[in-house]
């Protein structure tokens, strides 16, 4: 079960149509990307990355994307997720 932040809280509105993405890393880690239309048109998105234990790694909410349609938005929301949730796995790299 994912434990929600609050940029989900203040991003969530149940009635408004939208479109998903899960995924689920090797390492348990979860992606959940959501694109939706605001009441005026605007192409919005949420992006989150949780640990396996549900915990919230990163959440990120945009209140518009510019001459972006749902599906090309997703697109793009799934990469940034992804590059979010694999940064996170790197070990550090140290200079010599």
């Amino acid at each position: 079960m994912r434990i929600r932040g609050d940029i989900f809280w203040k991003w969530s509105d149940p009635t408004l149509h939208h479109r998903t993405h899960d995924e689920t890393l090797d390492n348990g880690t979860t992606m959940d990307i959501q694109v939706r239309l605001s009441r005026t048109g605007s192409t919005q998105m949420f992006i989150g990355v949780y640990a396996g234990s549900g915990m919230a790694l990163h959440e990120e909410a945009f209140d518009t994307r510019p001459g972006e349609s749902m599906t090309r938005a997703l697109a793009w929301g799934v990469g940034r997720a992804r590059c979010l949730a694999t940064e996170r796995n790197q070990p550090s790299q140290r200079l010599a």
